[in-house]
C-alpha cells in the first residue's frame, strides 16, 4: 500500500495533514524525528515525505530535526512552514527571525511555474501563515516559486531533487487551493496511488480486535456521543456478549441524555446506566478553574466506572482480573492534551486521554486515535448507523461544568440545558444542525440590568456559541440569519427564568478555543 510519511515537529496542525492525504485515498503516517526515521522512509511502499510545521526556531539547539541523511534517500520531499525551513537551514540556506510575525491570512503570489500549482486558476490567492521566522536565503540548487508582502521566500523548490518547500500551510482550509498543492505533490510528484479506504479500515481494525482482544470483558465508556457510539457498534460483533457499555451519569450532560442512550442502545445486552449526580455536584462544589473542573470530573468519573467494572468483573469471576476498556479518544483529544511526537504545546486536559491512574486493571482499546471527528462520523455511515447518532454535535467529556463559567450548581445546569435545549431546536427546524460543527449555549458569571414586564430585573446572561468547522483544528463562527438567532434569544429569555441576556460569540479558532473553558 503506497504511503506518505509526515514527520511531525510538534505543529498543531500535523494530523491535519495525514488528513487531507486520506482523503484523496492515500495512506499516511506520523512519525517522530525521534524514532528510527530514516529506516521507516527507506521503505518501499514509502512514496514520499513531508515535513510538518512546529513552534520552534530551527536554529536553536533544543529544536526537533533531522540529518542531511534524510534528502540522500531520494524520495520526494514537501517541507510546510518549519519543514520548509528546516530545508533550508539543513542544506546550507539561512533561516531568522521574521521583521514581523505572519499569522493568518496572507495574500500569496505565484512567481515562477511549479508542479505544486498546476490546476491553479489564479496567481494570486490566500493562504493561511502562522511564523516568527522565514528563510533569508535559499540553498544552492533550489528557486523562489512564492511570496507574500512580508514572506520573500514563501516557496521554494529544487525540482532536480524533487525537494519543495512551502511557508504557509496548505493543510487548514483557510487555504485557496491547499488541497490542490497537496494533491499535486502526493500524484504528481510521488506518484502514490490511490489504495486506502476507510471500509478497509473498518475492516482490518475488527479482524486486528478479534485476533488479540476477545478472550476478556471489555468496557466501553459510552458518553452518547458519535465517537463512543460508533465505537461500541464497531465493537458489538468482536466482544458480542463480553461487551459492556456503561454510560455514567453526571448530571452534567444534555437535557434527556440519559433517555436517549436508554432507546437507541436497546440492543446492546449488557448497557449498564450509573446514576452518580450527586457526587459530581458534591465534589465540584466551590471549584471555579476550569483545569480544576477538568481534572476533579475527570478523575471522579473515572472512580465511578473503575468501581462498576469491578462489579461485572466480580459477577462474571474471570480467569484473570484485567479487561479491556474501549475508549472513542479522537486525534484532537490527544494533541490538544499532551504532544502527541514532537513537542506541542498542551491547551487543555481531557478525561478520556489522561483521567486513568498509572495503574488500573486495563489493557486500552483506541482505535480511533489518530482519526477525526468527520472520519468517525463517516465510519458510522458505513456501519448503518442512524443520523442522530452519526450527526449529533461533539460534546465535551466533563460536559455542561465546562460551559459554566465560574462555580457549578443544579440551578445553572438547569438553566443551561433549557436554553440549549431551544438552541438544538430551533437551530434544527431552519436545517441548519447537520451543517453547523457545533451550536451550544455557555452560561456567564455575570449579571445584567433588564426590564420584563416593566420591572426591573438584574439576572444572568448565556453567550451563544454557534461554529462552522470541518476539523475542529480550525472553527468560523456561523453566520447565522438575524431573524433565527432573535427567536432563539427571544425564547431563551421569555421561557427560563433567571435569563435576560443572550449575547453571540463570533470569535474564530484561533485565537479563541470552540469551547469557553
Amino acid at each position: 500500500m503506497d504511503k506518505i510519511v509526515i514527520i511531525d515537529f510538534g505543529s498543531q496542525y500535523t494530523q491535519l495533514i495525514a488528513r487531507r492525504i486520506r482523503e484523496m485515498n492515500v495512506y499516511s503516517e506520523i512519525i517522530s524525528p525521534y524514532e528510527n526515521y530514516l529506516e521507516k522512509i527507506k521503505n518501499n511502499d514509502v512514496k514520499g515525505i513531508i515535513l510538518s510545521g512546529g513552534p520552534k526556531s530551527v536554529y536553536k539547539k533544543d529544536s526537533p530535526g533531522v540529518t542531511k541523511d534524510l534528502f540522500e534517500v531520494k524520495k520526494p520531499i514537501l517541507g510546510v512552514c518549519y519543514g520548509l525551513q528546516l530545508i533550508s537551514y539543513i542544506l546550507k540556506g539561512r533561516v531568522k527571525p521574521a521583521k514581523e510575525r505572519e499569522y493568518g491570512f496572507a495574500e500569496f503570489k505565484i512567481r515562477r511555474k511549479s508542479v505544486l500549482f498546476e490546476g491553479i486558476n489564479k496567481r494570486v490567492f490566500r493562504v493561511w501563515m502562522s511564523h516568527g521566522d522565514s528563510v533569508s536565503s535559499i540553498p544552492e540548487g533550489f528557486l523562489k516559486t512564492g511570496e507574500t508582502p512580508s514572506c520573500f521566500y514563501a516557496s521554494i523548490e529544487n525540482k532536480r531533487r524533487k525537494i519543495y518547500g512551502v511557508q504557509f500551510h496548505p493543510e487548514v482550509v483557510h487555504t485557496d487551493f491547499g488541497k490542490s498543492i497537496l494533491k499535486n505533490f502526493v500524484f504528481k510528484v510521488c506518484r502514490a496511488k490511490k489504495n486506502w479506504y476507510l471500509k478497509d479500515f473498518i475492516n482490518i481494525t475488527r479482524e486486528e480486535l478479534k485476533s488479540k482482544y476477545t478472550d476478556k470483558s471489555c468496557f466501553l465508556a459510552l458518553s452518547g456521543g458519535v465517537d463512543s457510539s460508533v465505537l461500541a457498534f464497531l465493537l458489538k460483533p468482536v466482544f458480542k456478549n463480553n461487551l459492556f457499555p456503561i454510560f455514567v451519569n453526571t448530571g452534567l450532560l444534555r437535557k434527556g441524555e440519559e433517555e436517549r442512550v436508554r432507546k437507541l442502545f436497546k440492543s446492546f445486552r449488557n448497557l449498564r446506566i450509573v446514576r452518580a449526580e450527586k457526587e459530581f455536584f458534591k465534589s465540584l462544589k466551590g471549584i471555579t478553574h476550569p483545569e480544576r473542573k477538568r481534572k476533579i470530573i475527570g478523575k471522579l468519573f473515572i472512580d465511578i466506572f473503575i468501581k462498576e467494572t469491578l462489579k461485572i468483573m466480580k459477577i462474571k469471576k474471570p480467569k484473570h482480573k484485567i479487561a479491556y476498556l474501549a475508549q472513542g479518544t479522537l486525534y484532537p483529544d490527544v494533541i490538544e492534551s499532551r504532544p502527541f511526537v514532537g513537542p506541542s504545546s498542551t491547551i487543555k486536559t481531557h478525561h478520556n486521554v489522561g483521567g486513568l491512574p498509572s495503574k488500573h486493571p486495563y489493557i486500552l482499546v483506541e482505535p480511533f486515535k489518530e482519526l477525526f471527528k468527520d472520519e468517525v462520523r463517516e465510519i458510522g455511515r458505513k456501519l448503518g448507523l442512524p443520523n442522530e447518532i452519526i450527526e449529533k454535535h461533539p460534546f465535551p467529556g466533563p460536559g455542561l461544568a465546562v460551559r459554566i463559567i465560574g462555580e457549578i450548581d443544579r440551578r445553572k445546569v438547569k438553566i443551561l440545558q433549557e436554553a440549549d435545549a431551544i438552541l438544538e431546536e430551533e437551530i434544527k427546524k431552519e436545517g441548519l444542525y447537520s451543517k453547523l460543527w457545533q451550536a451550544f449555549c455557555v452560561f456567564l458569571p455575570v449579571k445584567s440590568v433588564g426590564v420584563m414586564g416593566d420591572e426591573r430585573t438584574y439576572e444572568n446572561v448565556i453567550a451563544l456559541r454557534i461554529v462552522e468547522s470541518v476539523d475542529a483544528m480550525t472553527a468560523d463562527w456561523a453566520k447565522i440569519r438575524y431573524s433565527v438567532l432573535d427567536k432563539i434569544a427571544r425564547r431563551i429569555v421569555g421561557e427560563i427564568k433567571g435569563i435576560n441576556r443572550v449575547v453571540y460569540d463570533i470569535t474564530s479558532k484561533p485565537p479563541a478555543t470552540i469551547e469557553w473553558e
